[in-house]
């Protein structure tokens, strides 16, 4: 049993269908890329596996525990959390005061260790994001490199046992990239799932174990980037018939 399990989800908005028989695994400390054209589907599926839409059909399971119909609290209560791919940063706030508000979750308060306080516990977060320094610098402040970390922290505060990324390298340069790539790499190296939507491929597949890929909705390959570079399929729908330029091929 892995750790996220979908089965044969469907969704359809109108008369369009946004998602079909999509089915695929993510196994506890596993690094995912999800990739496909715009309008394939990926965010739909983010936001069903986080809550924030319901499939017409089909299974989500975290830990073997049903999690469609959920609401998105109770999905971060359970372990799963995400980030956006638009920042959503608390404007006004403090770094600390931004992180202080997940943990009020039911899941940050469980995890939160009795040898440490709620504010201990955040610092500690931030020290390992690297934002350690920036506790008590507005928001309004940050650069995007920043604001992509404060995201990804603030998720991290609920302990989750798998993250969800959506475009984590959208807007930023190519040594911000790799600052990101260098966090997310030890986050999952203390044992964190992590699965990746992204656009920048050369980026996401040096990051990555495996890859699923979407076209109209429907999963069309998946296996190690390595294939997936080669897959006529993905070449064809994705990639323009070019395989050059990923640092793979």
């Amino acid at each position: 049993m892995g750790l996220l399990e979908v089965r044969k989800v469907f969704k359809a908005f109108g008369g369009l269908q946004a998602l079909r028989d999509i089915h695929f695994m993510v196994n506890p400390g596993e690094r995912v890329g999800i990739i496909g054209p715009n309008g394939a589907g990926k965010t739909t599926l983010f936001n069903i596996l986080s809550g924030f839409c319901q499939p017409d059909s089909g299974s989500v399971l975290l830990e073997g525990q049903e999690i469609r119909g959920k609401k998105p609290y109770q999905i971060v209560n359970l372990g799963l959390t995400r980030t956006w791919q638009l920042v959503k940063p608390f404007f006004g706030m403090t770094v600390m005061e931004a992180m202080s508000v997940p943990s009020f979750s039911y899941r940050a308060r469980s995890k939160t260790s009795p040898l440490a306080t709620p504010k201990e516990e955040i610092v500690q977060v931030l020290d390992q994001i690297g934002l350690g320094s920036k506790l008590w610098v507005e928001v309004d402040n940050l650069n995007q490199d920043e604001l992509r970390l404060l995201d990804i922290s603030r998720a991290m505060v609920t302990s989750p046992r798998i993250l969800l990324l959506d475009e984590p390298f959208s807007g930023l340069s190519h040594k911000e990239t790799e600052n990101i790539s260098r966090m997310i790499l030890d986050l999952n190296q203390r044992g964190l799932a992590v699965v990746i939507i992204e656009h920048r491929l050369r980026e996401l597949m040096k990051l990555v174990q495996k890859v699923m890929v979407i076209h109209f909705g429907e999963k069309i390959a998946e296996g190690s980037p390595e294939e997936m570079v080669q897959n006529p399929k993905v070449i064809q729908a994705y990639l323009g018939g070019r395989s050059r330029g990923l640092g793979l091929a």
